[in-house]
């Protein structure tokens, strides 16, 4: 492993990790591993039991869903925020998804037996994992509403703002080709709605690098979940 993610990758630079009470940071200090996260890479395959808990740092990790077919949509995203590694420790052990870094970064990994003891007993850290896994639950249902309900250029518009909510950087590189993976939908579709976004000065894209210009008006193109249900339902009537 090389020397140069220990000297940049703290704890603390996790949210989750910063939120707790200095014991059982300290605690937990020993066992968390800096590593060096790639574009690309695979954490934790669908279906098989992951040896790692990882904590990112200023990596970004998507959660990919898979079909019979070979197709997959992202499900969650996971950054600074939180961890990737569920499964471990809420009695499933194999994952239903797939982890794979969508941002190159660091991040900090803790061995998964490790993180079963500490969740079998009571206190901060147990009260921790729980509360993110309800977070990450309702991040997955937010997302299948989204995907129902909201348009192309709407799923792009929040997707741009929850990787920007997951980095210090206004910029996100993420090709065309990435995204339509992402959302699970057609590269044209995405083509479209980038360059709607772009005539509208929202972002600026040259590259594979989407630059957020004004993400004020980005977030108005949103919709609430409940008022794009609203008006699904309508449209069914």
């Amino acid at each position: 492993m090389k020397s140069r993610p220990a000297l940049l990758c703290e704890p603390r630079d996790n949210q989750l990790l910063a939120a707790l009470p200095e014991d059982d940071l300290a605690r937990w200090a020993a066992a968390l591993e800096p590593v060096e996260l790639h574009l690309g890479q695979v954490l934790c395959e669908s279906g098989s039991t992951a040896p790692y808990v990882y904590f990112p740092t200023t990596a970004i990790v998507s959660l990919l869903y898979l079909t019979l077919d070979g197709a997959s949509s992202e499900i969650a995203v996971v950054g600074r925020d939180g961890l990737v590694g569920v499964a471990l420790f809420m009695g499933g052990n194999a994952t239903p998804s797939r982890s794979v870094v969508q941002s190159a970064g660091l991040g900090l990994r803790m061995p998964a037996q490790r993180v079963q003891q500490e969740i079998s007993r009571p206190g901060a850290i147990q009260s921790m994992l729980l509360r993110y896994t309800q977070s990450l639950m309702a991040q997955m249902a937010q997302t299948a509403v989204c995907n129902r309900y909201h348009s192309i250029d709407q799923l792009l518009c929040r997707r741009l703002l929850m990787g920007l909510d997951r980095q210090s950087s206004q910029a996100l590189m993420m090709t065309q080709e990435l995204l339509a993976n992402l959302l699970g939908v057609r590269r044209e579709g995405v083509t479209a709605a980038a360059l709607k976004l772009s005539q509208a000065g929202l972002i600026s894209y040259r590259r594979g690098r989407i630059a957020v210009l004004d993400r004020g008006r980005l977030e108005q193109r949103l919709d609430s979940p409940a008022k794009a249900m609203a008006q699904g339902e309508a449209l069914r009537a």
